[in-house]
């Protein structure tokens, strides 16, 4: 059952000071390519599942940037816990019709 949503926000510090972007869109491909339901926002992607899903989707992001040869990276992380279940559209389906 999916019980947490976490939203996180990969900050690379790129190896000669290229644009973040690029490992931005790695890092949301990478998301991606998990399975795990997801939706991309402005600053921040939201995720969809268990808590240990998600504990475990944090640290393979930030391998996947180290195997980018990143040399620093900052994650900045939040977490909605709900033991009943949750999904993304109960926090902002309201606001999907829109």
């Amino acid at each position: 059952m999916n019980d947490t949503l976490m939203s996180i926000q990969i900050i690379p510090k790129t190896p000669n000071g290229e644009d973040v972007i690029p490992y931005v869109d790695e890092a949301i491909k990478f998301i991606d390519e998990s399975g795990m339901t997801y939706r991309v926002g402005a600053l921040e992607t939201t995720v969809q599942g268990e808590m240990n899903e998600c504990l475990i989707l944090i640290q393979k992001l930030n391998d996947r940037m180290v195997e980018l040869e990143i040399p620093s990276i900052i994650s900045q992380v939040k977490f909605y816990h709900a033991p009943e279940g949750i999904t993304i559209e109960t926090l902002t389906g309201k606001y999907d019709a829109q």
